[in-house]
């Protein structure tokens, strides 16, 4: 869930005994300091909290991705994933969030150049999402094209990465981009996408699975999302987790249980109303 912050240790094992609990998937914050150093290891080293069964996705972003493979390292990121013993890897595009960080990578080559190229070095499932944006129409299509584990929307609502790193910068930064961070596709309308996308694309669409996140309040959005899509999907949330995690295993686990809870009552008493 996250790395690298004070506290990042002992919340990432707090969500990964909650996730072994509760039988959730878990996806890591940004792994790009464990390709260097072992300094942080222990703050992502989760998996025996979790369990065996549960999924567990290690996280890079598209600019890692890209240097890794201009340097032919692309076993040292399978090697992470591997001692890590994740499922797969999450990858996220973020070039906005690099743009407008002060010390943000610059990529150098259109992003799903960089994706494609990696899925063909890559054994372990790849999961793709963007970091608080979302995507259009033409990113969505060109992703449910590829053969990837899922497309994570990480859409507008949720966390905007982008503001955070302008509030880290200048005034000057600020007055000149906030506009444009707030830019973007909200899960909502990223769901309409899709629809329409499946609908168009039949059988060339290889990736079959969605994680609707970005702003999802509870377990209602959550729900009524998910069940509008026509393929296997599942929602996710970040910063509704972090918020108990932070105070307290017990209060983590109160939140869980109550929001599953929410969920059974949602799936055993409403419909979603298909357009």
């Amino acid at each position: 869930m996250t790395g690298g912050t004070g506290g990042a240790g002992q919340i990432n094992h707090r969500l990964a005994r909650a996730c072994g609990e509760f039988g959730l998937g878990m996806g890591l914050g940004s792994c790009r300091s464990l390709l260097n150093a072992e300094t942080h290891w222990p703050d992502f080293d989760v998996r025996t909290e979790m369990g065996d069964n549960g999924l567990l996705f290690a996280n890079l972003g598209i600019a890692q991705i890209e240097r890794s493979l201009n340097a032919g390292a692309v076993d040292a990121i399978s090697a992470m994933v591997q001692r890590l013993r994740a499922d797969g890897l999450i990858l996220h595009i973020n070039p906005l969030q690099e743009w407008l960080q002060p010390e943000g990578d610059r990529i150098e080559r259109p992003p799903l150049e960089t994706v494609q190229e990696f899925l063909e070095q890559f054994q372990a499932p790849v999961i793709v999402k963007e970091v608080g944006q979302g995507m259009g129409p033409a990113s969505l299509e060109a992703l449910l094209r590829l053969p990837l584990a899922a497309v994570d929307f990480a859409a507008q609502g949720g966390t905007n990465f982008s503001m955070v790193e302008l509030l880290r910068g200048t005034e000057q930064a600020r007055q000149a981009y906030t506009g444009l961070s707030r830019v973007g596709h909200t899960a909502p309308e990223m769901v309409e996408m899709v629809l329409s996308l499946y609908k168009s694309l039949g059988n060339q669409a290889l990736c079959r699975q969605i994680i609707v996140s970005g702003g999802i309040r509870d377990f209602l959005d959550g729900y009524w999302l998910v069940n509008r899509l026509p393929v296997s999907a599942v929602y996710a949330q970040g910063s509704a987790f972090l918020r108990p995690a932070k105070e307290s295993y017990e209060a983590l686990q109160s939140f869980v249980a109550e929001q599953l809870r929410g969920l059974a009552l949602a799936e055993a008493y409403l419909r979603v109303r298909q357009a």
